[in-house]
This record gives C-alpha cells, sequence and structure tokens, in this order.
C-alpha cells in the first residue's frame, strides 16, 4: 500500500518554503509599492510568518496556529488598501520566487493556483 504524503513532503519541506519565501520577500523588499505596506523595518518577522502559514497550509507543522491563532487571512490584510496594482506586485514577486525552486509542473501548477487564488481573494479596493 503506498504511503500518503503531503505536498509539503513532495515539494521538499521546510527547506523549499524557506527558499521561496526568502526570495519572495527579496522582491517585496526591493518594490516600494509593496514595501509601503509592511510598517516594520525588518521584513524577517512577516517572512516568517509566511513561511509558516505556507508550510502549515501545505500540510507541514502547525507551527503557525500555535503561535497565530487560526490565519483569518483577509481579517489580517483587511487593515491593508489591496487593489489590483498591489496584487498583480504581490503576484509578480511570488511567481520569481516559484520560478526559482524549478518544482515538477504538477506541483508548480497547484502551487501557483493557490497564489494566484489567494492573491485575489485579499484584494479589498477597486481597481
Amino acid at each position: 500500500m503506498a504511503e500518503q504524503v503531503t505536498f509539503y513532503e513532495a515539494v521538499g519541506g521546510e527547506e523549499t518554503f524557506h527558499r521561496l519565501v526568502h526570495r519572495f520577500y527579496q522582491g517585496v523588499a526591493s518594490d516600494p509599492e509593496l514595501r509601503a505596506m509592511y510598517p516594520e523595518e525588518d521584513l524577517g518577522p512577516a517572512e516568517e510568518r509566511l513561511r509558516l502559514f505556507l508550510i502549515q497550509y501545505w500540510g507541514g507543522p502547525t507551527t503557525y496556529s500555535q503561535r497565530r491563532g487560526h490565519p483569518r487571512l483577509r481579517m489580517r490584510h483587511a487593515p491593508f488598501v489591496i487593489g489590483s496594482a498591489e496584487r498583480d506586485a504581490w503576484l509578480r514577486h511570488m511567481r520569481a520566487a516559484v520560478d526559482e525552486l524549478g518544482l515538477p509542473d504538477d506541483l508548480e501548477r497547484q502551487l501557483w493556483g493557490y497564489f494566484t487564488m489567494a492573491a485575489q481573494s485579499m484584494v479589498n479596493a477597486p481597481a
């Protein structure tokens, strides 16, 4: 009988999510439009939150919920004006990060599908 493997395990576990999120935040740090949405001078805490969230979402350890409770993504993002420009900038940096992972096509499509859905669901301002 075949053992079930989580998406988290299939893509390489914590190391893969560390690489993904670190590369994403390198893009955010150099993007004036997105960088303005992060009040913290150091992006390290935001990087850790996203990494822990994604690890949990994709079947890894539940550290995110243990530390922060339910993700409540829309509520946590509500204070920020997120329109199509912000969504597109976020997706641009995440696309670069995903591309650098070199995942097999089926795993890349699954990950990218989630990111496009999630980014669209955070939009809370007209275009």
